[in-house]
């Protein structure tokens, strides 16, 4: 099936186009017309052009175009999950949640537009100033690039366009070419919604087709998520402009002696493997208080042994293929330096084509690649710990601070980890790999800059002004 791009609301093609495999079989199931540089020019300036109309929009109204950009996603909900499956390679049930997700995403930011709140301050507290006051609100700061990764092609897609139709800016999306359907259909139905459709592009494109538009006095905020090297060469780029990084994670775990040990493995295991660790806040690193290893363990393997790895449109499927042979080239080195290393295979450790072994490992060095960096793969450390302190230090050894997950009833230790722990989000007895919507998200040191979660994301595209006011 073709997909062309759209520019202003409208269906574009050109010369240039890209044949897309499934990451499963590798047989081509796509071909997706490629923006060039006039055509995202001719977009841009439309977005431009839009604004006077989109910051306009009363409240009401962005609300229901909102609402009814949820009722359209429903309409056509087993398309979007087919092109999920087919494009990203991510199993047919965790594509079906991926697309609730997004229905879900919409109708929060509905209600969002609802009450973007201001303030009222005194201004009267020095001597002189009597009966000054002032009035804060946010406006839209005009056009948004957003630029989208392959892992959750609508979803995430959905995080940056709700929050931006919620207060009334234009949008440039460029999605990552090996999963752009999602978002050209969404492209579709946004413009079906009633939101003007000059300020809705969906232009998949070369990396380098963009680029200029990080210096281009129109577009005023930047969004974007995918792998830390290149969100951090953008903000270098864009640096006079609002940017937004959500970037990646090795994210850590920690399980105490007093949690409850089936909960924690059937959490730690979905943490783990899902869509083949190909999560920004998959599970990596788990820390297990020596007290309950054996037990952990031995509950653990047997829970993995029992996944099912094959072909993602079958239902009873836990785990697909990763995203493409680079991926798995990589892992294969990893893998390999992390036995030469002297690293431990519980179960697992074998790749064939695309395909990866849910894998775990122990006795390992923070030096190794499968510790300090992002695996984006079914693939977890496990390792010891006898005091709590040290199970903090242990998470906190990396680069990274997405999120952090503790499994522990005792109170003090709850609050004690929320205050050491260097991450955006620290989930309390179930894995970092939660995420509910509505929820304030983004990282500290390489994972990130800023907060996504509408209301958090609304607020990075909107600026405050001040109206101060003299009632002598």
């Amino acid at each position: 099936m073709e997909f062309p791009f759209i520019v202003g609301g409208k269906k574009r093609i050109s010369e240039k186009f890209k044949e897309i495999k499934s990451p499963w079989d590798g047989e081509v199931c796509s071909k997706v017309f490629l923006a060039q540089k006039e055509d995202i020019e001719d977009g841009v300036s439309l977005a431009d052009r839009s604004f006077e109309r989109t910051k306009s929009l009363p409240s009401y109204e962005r609300a229901s175009i909102l609402e009814r950009i949820s009722l359209l996603i429903e309409k056509r909900k087993e398309e979007l999950v087919k092109w999920i499956v087919l494009q990203a390679g991510k199993p047919i049930r965790d594509s079906r949640i991926e697309v609730d997700r997004a229905i879900f995403t919409f109708k929060i930011a509905g209600e969002e537009a609802k009450r973007i709140d201001g303030e009222i301050m005194d201004l009267d507290l020095r001597k002189g100033l009597d009966k000054r006051i002032g009035l804060i609100r946010r406006f839209p700061i005009g056009t948004i690039l957003a630029i989208t990764p392959f892992n959750f092609p609508l979803n995430l897609v959905a995080h940056k366009v709700a929050p931006a139709i919620a207060v009334g800016n234009p949008i440039i999306l460029r999605p990552a070419t090996q999963t752009p359907s999602p978002s050209i259909i969404l492209g579709e139905i946004i413009v079906e919604s009633g939101y003007p459709e000059e300020a809705i592009s969906v232009i998949p494109s070369s990396h380098e087709a963009i680029e200029y538009l990080f210096n281009d006095g129109r577009i005023k905020k930047v969004t974007f998520t995918g792998s830390a090297e290149v969100g951090w060469e953008i903000k270098r780029k864009a640096w006079k402009k609002k940017v937004t990084l959500e970037l990646g994670g090795n994210a850590g775990v920690i399980v105490d002696r007093d949690t409850d040990i089936e909960w924690a493995v059937e959490r730690i295991t979905f943490g783990s493997f899902s869509y083949a660790g190909q999560i920004c806040i998959s599970v990596q690193r788990v820390w297990i208080h020596e007290e309950i290893w054996d037990v952990f363990i031995d509950k653990f393997l047997e829970r993995t042994k029992k996944l099912k790895v094959g072909n993602p449109m079958e239902e009873d499927t836990d785990i697909g293929p990763l995203i493409d042979d680079e991926s798995a080239k990589r892992l294969k080195s990893w893998l390999e330096e992390a036995r030469e290393g002297g690293a431990i295979f519980l179960t697992g450790g074998k790749i064939e084509g695309r395909i990866m072994e849910p894998t775990i490992i122990t006795n390992t060095k923070p030096e190794m690649k499968i510790f300090c960096a992002e695996a984006f793969a079914p693939l977890v450390i496990v390792e010891k710990f006898k005091d709590f302190d040290s199970a903090l230090d242990g998470v906190n050894n990396s680069i990274y601070g997405l999120q952090a997950g503790v499994f522990t009833k005792d109170i003090k230790k709850i609050f004690k980890a929320f205050e050491k722990l260097e991450v955006g989000g620290v989930v309390v007895n179930d894995v970092p790999t939660f995420r509910i919507d509505h929820m304030p998200y983004g990282g500290v040191k390489e994972s990130g800059f800023g907060r996504e979660g509408i209301r958090w994301a609304m607020e990075e595209m909107t600026e405050v002004k001040l109206l101060a006011l003299n009632l002598f």
